[in-house]
């Protein structure tokens, strides 16, 4: 389930992002603490549907409190196509594996991890997905608006 709101408690939180899309889902994993996330991976999906032993994988190693999810709204912000599914997604990550689900505006997400790609690579195109940095991205503005909603 998305919810509009923060956990309500002070402790500690550490979550996995993901930029969702119907081809690659990229992924992300950060705490509190710090308010800083590191890319983890590009998860391939077909249609949209990731194999869900391969998230289950993850939360087992990464043990994340819960999840966030980028929604992709358009830039005049309303909804998107995709945001539909992303919500869906979402949800689903809720009802599989009994964690709290957040959205988090994803807008320009992937310029943004577009720009650092290419300026960490000196302008070369080495690294071919961007979705797991998006997914960083998502995840530390995420803990970003956390902090300044406590």
């Amino acid at each position: 389930m998305i919810l509009n709101s923060f956990p309500k408690n002070d402790e500690p939180i550490s979550a996995l992002g993901f930029d969702y899309g119907t081809q690659r889902i990229g992924v992300a994993f950060g705490q509190s603490l710090t308010g800083t996330a590191q890319p983890i991976c590009v998860l391939r999906a077909r249609d949209g549907i990731p194999d869900w032993a391969e998230i289950e994988s993850l939360i087992a190693e990464w043990r994340p409190n819960l999840f966030v999810v980028g929604l992709p709204y358009n830039l005049d912000g309303s909804e998107s196509d995709l945001m539909v599914r992303a919500v869906k997604f979402a949800n689903r990550l809720n009802g599989r594996f009994n964690k709290p689900s957040y959205g988090m505006d994803e807008r320009l997400s992937s310029v943004e991890a577009a720009e650092q790609v290419l300026e960490e690579n000196w302008g070369s195109k080495k690294r071919a997905a961007i979705d797991d940095i998006a997914a960083q991205i998502i995840l530390q503005n995420w803990f970003s608006e956390l902090a300044a909603n406590k």
